[in-house]
């Protein structure tokens, strides 16, 4: 078996990431999923969160939101609405996104939609998260 499969992430925007890796742990709707070399075939949905996936022994990370995974046993793709690398992430504006998010969540407003506002703290959170790790490779 191999030791890498080929890893792609691609957004309306770009390519992201085109690399050989040797996991990747996904977060999908219904919980994050992790992929090693000869996994079985699958398609998911994307949720808000971290990517995280090994490239020659170093852990690299991406802020993603939405979209959909295709796994097979020697390739992994990701069609991502967002995907962004820690560098790449506007820190201040995902603080003042978080604010807004927490504001309408605790306003007693009945007309906040929050599920929407859930979304958009979950995806601030994630790019606070990811933008705050050591990752000189990316």
């Amino acid at each position: 078996m191999a030791d890498t499969f080929k890893l792609e992430i691609v957004t309306p925007e770009k390519k992201v990431v085109d690399t050989a890796a040797e996991e990747v742990q996904i977060p999908g709707k219904d919980g994050y999923l992790g992929v090693l070399p000869g996994h079985a075939p699958l398609i998911t949905e994307l949720a808000v969160g971290e990517i995280s996936y090994c490239e020659n022994s170093t852990e690299l990370r991406l802020a993603v939101a939405w979209g959909f995974a295709e796994v097979l046993p020697d390739k992994v793709t990701i069609l991502a609405e967002t995907a962004e690398r820690p560098s790449e992430i506007d820190v201040e504006r995902a603080r003042k996104s978080k604010e807004r998010a927490e504001q309408r969540l605790t306003s007693g407003d009945t007309t906040v939609d929050v599920e929407r506002a859930l979304d958009a703290l979950h995806r601030a959170d994630t790019r606070l998260e990811v933008a705050g790790k050591n990752n000189s490779k990316i």
